[in-house]
């Protein structure tokens, strides 16, 4: 959405949340992202205190979770979904969603997927391999 700004992206992020609060009117991508807060309640302190989540640093190795990366790839997921990109994992979903029979679990264990693809695509310095990514998806329909 905004390249690799991390501070523009994050204040989209408060931008989209003070606007939903305020029951403001908000474009398509600004009603995704408003959901995808919505969802996750956990994460509303976050977005009620900018000036100390900003430019705040979040650390997996101390057992951080960075809310704006667990909320970017939701919003990734559902734009995959709804433009089917890569090809077939509307499918995928859709037949995950119903093993589950929750669409945002059936997200989180997606989450795994693409991760791991978006690691390793960074670690070779390449592009995501979009068929490692739907036969990881694949995998998690088989159990």
């Amino acid at each position: 959405m905004f390249g690799h700004n991390r501070d523009n992206l994050r204040r989209f992020y408060y931008t989209v949340w003070r606007k939903q609060q305020h029951r403001q009117p908000l474009e398509p991508l600004e009603q995704l992202v408003a959901e995808v807060i919505a969802a996750h309640p956990e994460y509303h302190p976050v977005m009620m205190g900018e000036e100390r989540h900003l430019e705040r640093d979040y650390l997996p190795d101390l057992g951080d979770e960075n809310p704006f990366l667990h909320m970017g790839m939701h919003i990734a997921l559902k734009e995959q979904v709804a433009t089917d990109r890569p090809a077939g994992i509307g499918t995928v979903y859709h037949r995950l969603v119903l093993g589950i029979g929750d669409p945002h679990a059936a997200e989180h264990r997606m989450m795994d997927c693409l991760g791991e693809v978006l690691w390793r695509a960074q670690q070779d310095g390449s592009a995501p391999d979009e068929i490692a990514y739907l036969e990881c998806l694949e995998r998690l329909n088989a159990r």
